[in-house]
């Protein structure tokens, strides 16, 4: 088994010197495969081509309602999801990103005076630091200082995804959120895969058994994971699919919310909320998770759990709340016993459907 170290030096050495642009990856674990909407897609044209040219991320890692924010990017890379961010949290807010690799920053930093002409501010509003993300009181990051925590395709390459979680918990705010994308495998990767650099490099032979993650998960604190969206992922290269036969792998964006009140278990208290409207990315429909679509001006029964993250985050103003947890009627009823992820067939990507995670 490879030590932490030469892991960090293996994965520092793919991302700086071995790849010059996502063109370079082998696989396309790094790629992200969603629709973005109009707002994304302005955003994204006013961000410099050398740092577009450089993302290696597998997902869309912007929540909603985050104008103002602090915001933190574990594995910031060249600045591509900060510089996006930026303009979506407003001068006011504020991002900061956090890398290992010299020449990812190099490119991150070289752009900070003219994504600030660009967005027409006064002052830049994003900062970037190298430092380990299993370590984040080493790159002098506050306790409970940020609201929101971004991630994208990068625990995977961590040799501690403990660590990571444990200082994503602690720098968090009370009521704020880890939004992250990440890959994950349908089952724990053999010792000789993961001492595999380029399987390691491509964001494979490092993803996490996902039953250990939701695990890791609860051990830290954020006890509800909740799914926003996922697909499986499709390996499309034929020596790499040798090595990797008989594993599957996803891309899923998790949302594990800052709430200590949170219940193992999807608990029934008769609660209801209402969607007031209001969120300026989803005026009609607010989307919590995969499975939880609140229609404007509709009241719907929810678990304890989901009632605690819409009442007591950046969300409550949007709602109205019907309840309380005086009462306790047991397991809220739909709440499913079956593995977390199975896979529904039938589409043209078969994607990631969870269960029991957030059963609601």
């Amino acid at each position: 088994m490879k030590e932490n170290s030469l892991l960090e030096e293996e994965v520092q050495d793919y991302y700086g010197k071995e790849l010059q642009g996502s063109d370079d990856l082998k696989t396309n674990a790094c790629c992200t495969d969603v629709s973005y909407s109009s707002r994304i897609k302005k955003a994204l044209t006013n961000i410099h081509d050398e740092v577009l040219t450089r993302y290696y991320g597998c997902g869309l890692t912007i929540p909603t309602q985050i104008q103002g924010l602090r915001i933190l990017d574990l594995g910031s890379g060249a600045g591509r999801d900060c510089y996006l961010l930026s303009q979506l949290v407003g001068e006011n807010g504020y991002v900061l990103g956090i890398d290992m690799t010299d020449e990812q920053l190099e490119v991150a930093n070289r752009h900070v005076e003219w994504h600030q002409s660009k967005f027409s501010y006064q002052n830049s509003n994003v900062d970037f630091v190298k430092g380990n993300i299993q370590n984040l009181r080493e790159a002098g990051i506050e306790t409970e200082y940020f609201d929101i925590i971004v991630s994208n395709c990068v625990v995977n390459l961590a040799a501690n995804k403990q660590a990571v979680l444990e200082e994503a918990f602690r720098v968090l705010k009370e009521g704020g959120e880890f939004y992250f994308s990440d890959v994950y495998c349908d089952k724990r990767i053999s010792q000789h895969l993961t001492n595999d650099k380029e399987l390691y490099g491509e964001c494979l032979s490092g993803a996490l058994y996902w039953n250990d993650f939701l695990n890791l998960a609860k051990t830290v604190g954020f006890t509800d994971p909740r799914i926003v969206d996922s697909r499986r992922l499709t390996i499309e290269n034929d020596s790499v699919l040798e090595k990797i036969e008989g594993y599957k792998f996803y891309s899923v964006t998790h949302r594990l919310f800052k709430l200590p009140a949170l219940e193992p278990a999807c608990e029934d208290y008769g609660q209801a909320v209402k969607y007031l409207g209001g969120v300026e990315e989803q005026p009609n429909n607010f989307k919590l998770d995969d499975h939880h679509l609140f229609e404007l001006g509709k009241t719907l029964p929810v678990c304890g759990n989901t009632w605690l993250m819409l009442a007591n985050t950046r969300y409550r103003e949007y709602f109205e709340f019907y309840g309380d947890f005086e009462r306790h009627f047991g397991i809220f009823a739909g709440c499913g016993t079956e593995t977390p992820y199975s896979e529904k067939t039938g589409a043209a990507t078969q994607t990631l459907q969870p269960e029991n995670t957030s059963c609601c």
